[in-house]
């Protein structure tokens, strides 16, 4: 069963998503399935995400869910782990690594706040798995005041995504920037509407070599 018909015919806890993230999240997290993955979803809300990720992903993986509201407790279940704590307070994050381990996948669903959201980001890109997978939904707020956002808002995570476009060719700049490390650690930074993934892996030989025959060369 694909995530799509799991939403669909859910009898759970409730699960609340655009429907168009569902081709989303198969396109990105497919490859995982049925491994021993560690995922992470900010924003447990009403519980039901994380059973249907505990559904999609199967009997390996660890699904870890995180809000401020001390309430989402009571939704941990068997094979489904709950902390309360802050997103953007990197004390508990550092908590979560300690004792989940890397990361595999995190999943952006919570507060939608630019500041807690880039604190996070912050925190946690640089440590999740090497092949990992960040995205970050409902990035709609990016563009509403109440949640730090705004069209020309320079700290609005999508304003700050643009800005990584450029780092991810650092070494195309011929010296304009500096490879950081998402330069040195990321594969793609991908906008889709309201979502914004960055897959991490890296590029250890950039040549661009020529194979076969030149039928012009006299």
């Amino acid at each position: 069963m694909n995530l799509w018909s799991d939403f669909k015919n859910n009898n759970g806890k409730i699960i609340h998503k655009w429907m168009h993230y569902f081709p989303i999240y198969e396109k990105l997290f497919s490859d995982w399935r049925n491994k021993n993955v560690v995922f992470l979803e900010i924003g447990v809300s009403k519980g039901g995400s994380l059973q249907m990720w505990q559904r999609y992903f199967g009997p390996l993986a660890t699904v870890v869910g995180i809000d401020i509201d001390p309430k989402c407790k009571e939704f941990e279940e068997d094979g489904i782990h709950i902390r309360i704590g802050d997103q953007s307070d990197p004390v508990f994050l550092k908590s979560l690594e300690d004792e989940f381990g890397q990361f595999d996948i995190i999943l952006d669903d919570g507060s939608h706040q630019m500041k807690h959201i880039f604190e996070t980001f912050k925190f946690f890109y640089p440590r999740i798995s090497k092949n990992g997978i960040y995205a970050v939904e409902d990035l709609h707020t990016a563009y509403w005041s109440e949640y730090g956002g705004g069209l020309d808002e320079p700290n609005s995570f999508v304003n700050i995504s643009k800005g990584f476009t450029d780092s991810l060719n650092a070494h195309h700049t011929r010296g304009a920037l500096k490879p950081d490390f998402i330069a040195d650690n990321t594969l793609s930074i991908t906008f889709y509407d309201s979502v914004i993934v960055y897959q991490r892996g890296n590029i250890p030989i950039r040549k661009a070599p020529k194979y076969g025959i030149d039928s012009t060369a006299r």
